[in-house]
């Protein structure tokens, strides 16, 4: 079956094509849940395809203007308090979903940002955004958007140091080979 799938040429592109057929096997005997995977597919699919070329072109404006040495000396790994502070204070003003702060962590990390801020910094994304905080505000309240900023911000912080310990004598790199896998050898 394998050398199947490998003369074909599917290869690693075998899911994508099962998936896609079952959509269409859907589309054609009416089944509601392929009908609503595919509705899902297609809302994630155009928000992703509307809002990642403009996060790329942000990352590559960064990539060109900004000089190695400031990201190194803001939120690099001697950077202290302060550069958690600028750390946090970059994730709560950006906006998107959270897979627009993986190229952004990349780019940090490519540029000298510690290992201690690119995981306070994916922490804080996901929980501290402006827009989302005056959501949770009107809907949840204040008093609750504090104390879940007020336990959540410590852990994520706790993380990143512990990160740090962890990934400090592993000699951790970021493969820039084809598949760009992070690797740690111990």
């Amino acid at each position: 079956m394998r050398k199947l799938i490998q003369k074909i040429g599917l290869g690693e592109y075998l899911l994508v094509v099962l998936f896609g057929a079952a959509l269409l096997i859907s589309r054609f005997t009416g089944w509601s849940l392929g009908l609503g995977a595919g509705k899902n597919f297609w809302a994630f699919f155009s928000e992703m395809i509307t809002f990642l070329p403009l996060m790329f072109i942000l990352i590559g404006l960064i990539e060109v203007w900004v000089p190695n040495e400031n990201i190194e000396r803001q939120i690099g790994p001697g950077s202290g308090i302060r550069g958690t502070v600028w750390i946090i204070l970059l994730a709560m003003l950006q906006v998107g979903p959270l897979y627009g702060a993986f190229p952004v962590a990349y780019l940090l990390w490519k540029k000298g940002c510690s290992i201690k801020n690119i995981f306070i910094y994916l922490g804080a994304f996901s929980t501290l955004k402006i827009p989302m905080l005056t959501f949770e505000i009107g809907f949840l309240g204040l008093k609750f958007s504090m104390l879940r900023t007020l336990f959540t911000l410590p852990v994520f912080i706790g993380i990143g140091y512990i990160m740090e310990a962890y990934l400090r004598g592993r000699n951790f790199e970021i493969n820039n080979s084809e598949k760009n896998r992070f690797v740690c050898q111990r």
